[in-house]
């Protein structure tokens, strides 16, 4: 049988206040006030104003505004003098620019008027490029009489794209030829993509281009481990940035900030960036002129750098040249490695040149060192030019000693024995007809 729940009720005494009936209660502000707490702003100092340390673009760098059909861009403009230095090299191109010409297989180059060519670089709102990319800093450099001109454009805001763009266009004029480093990558196609989206004609269409980043990996690949401009100004242009450089990965995020602060006091060192960036590749051109316009007697103080431009001469099916370079480089400070390459590079040009009696000399002097490619060129040598079937087959031997040795690399082992076996065989039956 079930039992009726046990109700328990619990009375709480409340004491009363000593508080005399006759008097009102205290009211909070009351209680707040008998503590001391001020209520209200009544008794408050006045405020200060907020500081505000916000500089605007025109506070920071000394530019102008450059009136377009579409509104004002900011521009800012400097004048580097004939005897500025870029590091060890000064800034006019004092070489004839053939051999560069020939190289970028683009004649306009060779023939154009050097105040007519513009180097130009952006900075932009992205590292990778794509359809949100937009440049907010245009750099252009051009030799305006005895000086450098360079000519940076501004974006204040990204609104302001159609009136950039426009600056630039007019400000490019005349330009036979843009000068860029990496431009035929980043720079030209992401501008163009501006010039389209904003529905507005490309100026440089018709200009000759001539990307020096390529050209550079060509002549110190070998050599430096990095061929970004940085390095290049460096090791090979003697030059060192103060710094007021901003590092390149970073000038994307401090124009985010500053449009959203207003505050343009980081941007100094972007234009400083840009700045140099335009400097360098003017006196890189000079730089790269001079040493391919006569490399035999410019001061060249590594033999890998002779050896880059024999290749690039040897590519431009100047054999005699490339020839000099190679024999010039081996005279030169070169690893092992490099002085056995290049001795073989030699070998073949010169076999290619006619030169059988050069070629066979360089090829008996890699014998010396058990190259065995130098063997097989001997062997071949004697088989189809000099017909002595019995001097290939000694040839051919020694090559085989070689490879059957145990200190040989045993992944190379086996093509080289079955090619050998091939010869050796070709070469007896060859002896037995005669």
């Amino acid at each position: 049988m079930l039992q009726s729940p046990k109700i328990v009720i619990y009375w709480i005494a409340v004491p009363q206040s000593k508080h005399p009936a006759n008097l009102p209660m205290p009211t909070l502000s009351d209680q707040l006030k008998a503590l001391g707490v001020r209520v209200g702003a009544r008794d408050l100092p006045p405020p200060q104003p907020r500081p505000t340390h916000t500089q605007p673009i025109e506070a920071v760098l000394p530019g102008r505004a450059h009136a377009t059909p579409f509104g004002a861009a900011f521009v800012v403009e400097k004048i580097f003098a004939r005897d500025y230095r870029h590091g060890n090299t000064p800034l006019p191109v004092t070489a004839p620019l053939a051999t560069i010409a020939e190289w970028a297989r683009e004649p306009r180059l060779a023939q154009g008027d050097l105040t007519r060519f513009v180097f130009l670089d952006t900075e932009t709102s992205g590292l990778a490029g794509g359809a949100g990319t937009y440049a907010f800093l245009i750099g252009l450099g051009r030799f305006a009489g005895d000086a450098f001109q360079l000519t940076q454009i501004f974006m204040r805001d990204p609104a302001q794209e159609p009136a950039a763009l426009s600056a630039l266009a007019e400000l490019l004029q005349p330009c036979d030829a843009l000068v860029t480093f990496n431009g035929k990558s980043f720079d030209a196609p992401l501008l163009r993509a501006r010039y389209t989206l904003n529905q507005l004609a490309i100026p440089f269409a018709d200009a000759a281009h001539l990307d020096l980043l390529p050209l550079a990996r060509r002549l110190w690949r070998n050599r430096l481990e990095s061929r970004a401009l940085g390095a290049l100004e460096t090791h090979i242009l003697g030059a060192t940035r103060t710094e007021e450089d901003i590092p390149g990965w970073l000038i994307p995020q401090i124009y985010f900030d500053y449009l959203q602060s207003g505050d343009a006091h980081e941007l100094r060192g972007v234009f400083y960036h840009n700045a140099m960036d335009v400097v360098a590749m003017a006196a890189l051109l000079n730089h790269i002129a001079q040493l391919l316009a006569d490399p035999l007697t410019f001061a060249i103080a590594h033999g890998l750098d002779v050896i880059a431009i024999g290749k690039l001469f040897e590519d431009l099916e100047r054999w005699e040249d490339a020839a000099r370079l190679y024999a010039r480089g081996l005279e030169l400070d070169l690893a092992e490695e490099k002085f056995r390459e290049t001795i073989k590079r030699l070998a073949n040009l010169q076999r290619r040149r006619g030169d059988l009696t050069a070629a066979v000399g360089l090829w008996r002097n890699a014998t010396s060192t058990r190259q065995v490619y130098a063997f097989v060129e001997l062997a071949k040598h004697y088989e189809h030019r000099a017909r002595d079937y019995a001097q290939a087959e000694r040839e051919t031997r020694a090559a085989l000693a070689i490879v059957n040795a145990r200190d040989f690399p045993a992944d190379a082992r086996a093509s080289w024995r079955a090619e050998l076996e091939h010869r050796l065989k070709r070469l007896l039956a060859k002896q037995k007809k005669t």
